[in-house]
Formats: C-alpha cells, sequence, structure tokens
C-alpha cells in the first residue's frame, strides 16, 4: 500500500474534524511512523523537538483510531491501514475506497490546501498513469556487471527515498550505462520520468524552463514551480553531463555564471518534502554538495570506480586472446571500459588480438587516449595541472609536505589535491603515517608527455 495514498485519506480525514489540513509536521510524523522511525530520527529530519512530535503523532493517532473504532498505535499503524487496503473496505466513515485505493494524491508545500484550491490531476491522469519522456537518453547497449551499484542506487531511491543522487565518476567509467540500466529497472516506480542533458542548456533558467514545460503537460490547471509537481507525482529526472556547468580552468565544480544559483536549487531538492528524485550524472562532484550530504538524510553520492573481472566480457565480444593475462590489462587500465574498448581496438589492429604480445611493448600505452585525456587536462586549472605535474615525476605524494617543485603555497596544494581528487585523477592511499597520493599509470604516462612538451 502506498504511503501517499493514507497521506491523502488522513489528510481528508483531519480536514473533516477539524477544519484544518495537516501541518508538515503532521506529515512528516506520518511518513515517520509509516517507515517504523523512531520519534528522535523523526525529529531529527523534521529538526524539531522529539516532544513536539510525540505531541503530533498522539493527537494523530487518536483522530485515526476514532475513525478506525480500533485503538491505533506508532507500532501498529501499517499493519492496520494495509488490512483495510487489502479487505476492500468500501468506506472509512465518511471517506469513500477509492481514498485509500488508488486515489489521487498531492504532496503539499508549506501546508495542505483544500480540495477547492489545490489543482487535481484531470480524468485521464490517474495514479496509474505513466509518462516517459526519456528520448534524450542513449539507447540501452551492452551492460557489464554493477550489480553492486545498481542494488545501492535502487535501496537509495526506491526504498529509502532520497531525493538528490549524485553518480560521479572518471570520464568513460560507466556512469551514463548505469543509469540507463537502473532507468530500465525502476521507471515503472514513477509517474513522470524525464532524461536531460546539461549540454543542451545554456542557462540554468533554459533548464528550469524545459523541465516545467514537460510537467505541465501532465496537470490541469498548470502549477508554477517544479517543486509543485515533484510534490504532486513522484518524478524521476535524470540530468547527465553535470560536468558541462561547471568552469574549465578553474577548480572542479565550480559553476558557470549562468548556473550560479544552481547549488541553491539542488539544496531545495534535498531539502525540502517531496516524494520525487533527482539524479545528477558527473565527471566532477559540485562544490558544496558534500556540505549539502551532511546536512541532508536526502542527498547521497555514488562515486562509480573500474570494473574488476566482469571487463574481460569487453575482451571475449572483441576476441581477444590470452585470458590469463586479462586482469593485468584491466589492472593497467583501471577497469575504464571506455578505455578498455579503445585499447582492444589498438590489440586487434597491431598485435592480432594478442594481449600478451601488447604487455611486453612499453606500458601504458595510450593511443586514441590522448585525445580523450586532453578534454580532462583543458578542464583544469593552473594549480591542478601544476600538482598534476608533481605527481608525474614521483611514485607518491605525502598530503602534509608540499613538493619542492610546486611554486604555490601549501593551502594551495591541499586546494588543488582536494579538486583533483572530485575530478578522480588521483589515488588515495591510506597507511600507517597517514595519506599519500599517486597517479593512476594511464594518467601518469599521459602527463609525463605533457611535461615533455613544456620542456
Amino acid at each position: 500500500m502506498d504511503v501517499q495514498q493514507v497521506l491523502q485519506w488522513a489528510d481528508e480525514l483531519v480536514f473533516e474534524r477539524t477544519g484544518k489540513h495537516l501541518t508538515n509536521l503532521q506529515q512528516a510524523v506520518l511518513l515517520g511512523v509509516w517507515d517504523h522511525q523512531k520519534y528522535r530520527e523523526i525529529a531529527q529530519n523534521y529538526r524539531c523537538t522529539e516532544a513536539n512530535v510525540k505531541k503530533a503523532s498522539g493527537a494523530l493517532l487518536q483522530l485515526i483510531s476514532q475513525e478506525l473504532g480500533k485503538q491505533v498505535t506508532k507500532s501498529n499503524l501499517r499493519a492496520t491501514m494495509e488490512r483495510y487496503h487489502i479487505s476492500n473496505v468500501s468506506s472509512v466513515g465518511n471517506f469513500v475506497q477509492s481514498n485509500l485505493v488508488g486515489g489521487n494524491i498531492n504532496l503539499c508545500g508549506e501546508s495542505w490546501h483544500s480540495a477547492e484550491t489545490t489543482p487535481q490531476r484531470s480524468p485521464s491522469q490517474t495514479s496509474t498513469d505513466k509518462h516517459y519522456d526519456i528520448t534524450d537518453a542513449p539507447e540501452r547497449d551492452h551492460f557489464y556487471d554493477r550489480t553492486d551499484e545498481l542494488t545501492t542506487l535502487k535501496q537509495w531511491i526506491v526504498e529509502e527515498n532520497i531525493r538528490l543522487v549524485n553518480l560521479i565518476g572518471l570520464s568513460g567509467i560507466g556512469k551514463t550505462a548505469l543509469a540507463v540500466e537502473l532507468l530500465e529497472q525502476i521507471k515503472d516506480r514513477f509517474d513522470i520520468v524525464i532524461w536531460r542533458s546539461h549540454n543542451q542548456f545554456l542557462q540554468q533558467i533554459s533548464l528550469e524552463n524545459n523541465l516545467l514545460e514537460v510537467l505541465s503537460q501532465y496537470q490541469e490547471p498548470k502549477l508554477t514551480s517544479i517543486l509543485e509537481y515533484l510534490r504532486s507525482y513522484r518524478c524521476l529526472i535524470i540530468l547527465d553531463d553535470l560536468q558541462e556547468i561547471f568552469t574549465r580552468g578553474e577548480l572542479a565544480g565550480k559553476y558557470l555564471p549562468a548556473y550560479q544559483n544552481y547549488g541553491k536549487f539542488l539544496k531545495k531538492i534535498a531539502a525540502l518534502s517531496h516524494n520525487s528524485c533527482f539524479v545528477l550524472i558527473s565527471s566532477e562532484k559540485p562544490l558544496g554538495m558534500a556540505t549539502l550530504e551532511a546536512e541532508s538524510l536526502y542527498c547521497r553520492t555514488l562515486n562509480l570506480t573500474g570494473l574488476g573481472d566482469s571487463a574481460g566480457e569487453i575482451f571475449k565480444t572483441r576476441g581477444l586472446t590470452d585470458e590469463e593475462k586479462w586482469l593485468e590489462l584491466i589492472t593497467l587500465y583501471d577497469g575504464n571500459p571506455y578505455w578498455l574498448n579503445i585499447i582492444s581496438t589498438t590489440i586487434l589492429d597491431l598485435f592480432n588480438g594478442s594481449v600478451t604480445q601488447f604487455l611486453s611493448c612499453p606500458m601504458p600505452f595510450l593511443g586514441d587516449l590522448k585525445t580523450i585525456l586532453s578534454e580532462t587536462y583543458l578542464r583544469l586549472s593552473e594549480l591542478e595541472k601544476s600538482v598534476m605535474f608533481c605527481l608525474a615525476r614521483v611514485q607518491s605524494l605525502d598530503v602534509t609536505n608540499k613538493p619542492t617543485d610546486f611554486t604555490g603555497s601549501h593551502a594551495d596544494f591541499l586546494e588543488a589535491l582536494q579538486s583533483l581528487c572530485r575530478r578522480f585523477l588521483v589515488n588515495k592511499n591510506l597507511g600507517n603515517g597517514g595519506s599519500t597520493f599517486n597517479l593512476p599509470p594511464v594518467i601518469k604516462e599521459y602527463m609525463k608527455s605533457q611535461i615533455l612538451k613544456k620542456e
């Protein structure tokens, strides 16, 4: 049974008995109790005292008990409502069954509005309607094993109702492919699904207007903000290529002037109550996202790393030989599926598919990867490039000691190193002595080529 149906029923019950609609706190209490949360957890989520939560819960449960003619408590609320749902009760007091089974739900903003003022769905837009605007999504292609990652994302989005999910990782690592597979598996759980790419929109306002235009097709009369639609419907909105709204030549995650308010927009998505989800796909982590994750329980980030043994499917499909050497090749190229596909072409063109012969040459070989890595390199700030040059000359760097060939301050060094971590260009190694950092083999080889150009 859907908790939104219970919210609607409870709102109508409270309005009939008191002339008022559910408050934000009462909604939070009902949602929390439904999910078997403790009062302390509900209070932390809503940022109020536990005493206020208990008071709101007590009054609401008493009203529900009176209506159903039996004692309803925090522990038996869900079971009680689900029993009524299963038994197809034709009415509960003055509320017809449709309020509990398949009814239309509109989540609130500051408060629930009355039926006379709240925009309702048209008859053609029932709770069973599904609207998919996903023509911008890439075609579903071969998907390599990401079982753990898929399980995590589905748990966050479907079970925990996380409102803002960041899918972050190095270019080519498979973020978009994972999102496409995720979309296929969970889209039926949403009323409206939209896929958009940031490289289509020059300004934040054009992106928001586009989303609002699409969402308004499913509501008459039209609502005035994206947030109202997120509350009226269960929406899944996937925004790809987030890195396109960040400034090149600056530290990672700094918004372009046309997107200066984007951080505030995302904060609203995570912080304000609704039952929808935004999934952001990027090769850079936005500035302020770590703070937002700390402040909101409804914001999560999944850092996508390379494939393991499952990358062998790439070599099998391409017809490479010497299977006993495949894991070595996967490790050398960090399990990046895009890189491995490019290198597979080189192995086929020059080595007749022999991985052993390819690995006998000086490694790592870049070939066509240079073009791919150049795009990432051009996005770096001068401070980041300077740290990358330092890392290319050594095995690893101790975070507590500024490299002697780095001309900036220690603070500059730490800031640039943190930014490189947000771009997934460096490896962090933990030891007894603390943290050290080094470059992955492919990245290091590319940076050496840049040093030669400079010299």
